[in-house]
């Protein structure tokens, strides 16, 4: 990799600002290169970060400057500590907007991660939360940003809603983005959403509630699922209408058009549970659409959060200072959208991640993904 061949993922680097401004041994954007690489190829920690970077010197000596050789543990540690969060957004959105992907029709869950390792309780810190929307069907992180707790991701959503590039999108949230200002940030940014509603909206709820429960209520599409494995059989009902102009408060929950229903059945072992759920959406009345969001709403967790809990070790990383955790969850998410969108290799996260420690063209090959 030289500077004539420089992806348009390297080039954004340049819109980061360096928090130093005096006695820099180190380049930025060395120091993001190296740490970007190592993540990809298994490094979980500043030493491992630093350690990678040594083993590899002869190769980042091609391409980079590295006045000083690699930086110390304690270099990047405190760097990434240092670096404005808000600048790094800034360019991972950025990066991101610039593969021109088409959202139209995709559905983006927004859900939120707690980053369990950061909680310094020596220093009465809480661990982090960074809220995330996620594009399912192309398997990359659109964007994230950091809230203090869980209950805050309320606040945080519109905010992360507004810097990405939704128009089309199907945007789905769990029952705590049930929310009047988030379906206006929704419908302002030109995208639609399927959002669960529970009692944290008690009269909404309610309301949807006794609607279905009265036979006489309609017209209702519907859709049928039926999925099993391991003695486990997974059945699911999805009823929608577009019969809502008796829901009180209609006007205020911008873009409404549908409510929805869904029914899941479990059999486990003979034994047969089941639960109600409710949503509502800005979507035409269409069962299978709105019934496809809803399951895919999951991807976050499943193809997201859960892979980088078991591909990078996230809740057990006890980087903790100042910015650097969420700067670190930032490069992970770019490590996860670069190794998602490399398709050579049919192998998992963990499978790409070696064979990236070890081969430096597939390495390569995922920078430029």
């Amino acid at each position: 990799m030289t500077d004539s061949t420089k992806t348009p993922f390297t080039s954004h680097f340049d819109c980061i600002k360096d928090p130093r401004y005096h006695n820099t041994r180190h380049l930025l954007y060395d120091m993001l290169i190296i740490a970007l690489c190592a993540i990809i190829s298994g490094a979980d920690s500043w030493t491992q970060v630093a350690e990678y970077g040594r083993s590899k010197i002869g190769w980042f000596q091609e391409f980079l400057k590295l006045p000083n050789g690699i930086p110390s543990h304690d270099t990047f540690g405190r760097i990434f500590s240092m670096l404005e969060p808000e600048g790094f957004q800034n360019f991972f959105t950025r990066w991101v907007q610039d593969l021109s992907l088409s959202l139209k029709g995709k559905t983006v869950p927004i859900d939120g991660k707690t980053l369990r390792g950061s909680h310094d309780r020596k220093n009465g810190k809480a661990a982090i939360h960074m809220v995330s929307a996620w594009a399912s069907d192309i398997g990359i992180v659109l964007g994230q940003l950091k809230t203090d707790a869980k209950s805050n991701e309320i606040t945080v959503i519109p905010e992360l809603i507004k810097t990405l590039a939704l128009e089309g999108a199907i945007v789905t949230i769990d029952a705590m983005g049930c929310q009047k200002k988030i379906t206006r940030t929704i419908i302002k940014e030109n995208a639609d959403y399927v959002i669960q509603v529970k009692d944290n909206q008690k009269t909404l709820h309610e309301d949807i509630d006794l609607f279905f429960q009265d036979p006489d209520n309609g017209p209702l599409d519907s859709f049928k699922t039926i999925d099993g494995n391991h003695g486990r059989i997974e059945t699911r009902r999805y009823f929608t209408t577009d019969n809502i102009d008796w829901l009180q408060g209609k006007h205020l929950w911008a873009g409404i058009k549908t409510i929805a229903m869904v029914i899941r059945q479990r059999e486990v072992d003979g034994e047969i549970s089941t639960e109600k759920s409710f949503f509502i959406s800005s979507l035409e009345n269409n069962a299978s659409t709105i019934a496809n969001s809803i399951r895919k709403h999951w991807g976050i967790e499943n193809s997201l959060h859960w892979c980088l809990d078991v591909a990078f070790n996230e809740d057990h990383c006890r980087v903790r200072k100042k910015h650097a955790p969420q700067n670190l969850g930032i490069l992970r998410h770019m490590a996860v959208n670069l190794l998602k969108q490399e398709k050579t290799l049919k192998g998992g996260l963990q499978t790409k991640r070696l064979k990236a420690a070890w081969d430096h063209d597939y390495l390569l090959k995922i920078l430029a993904a």
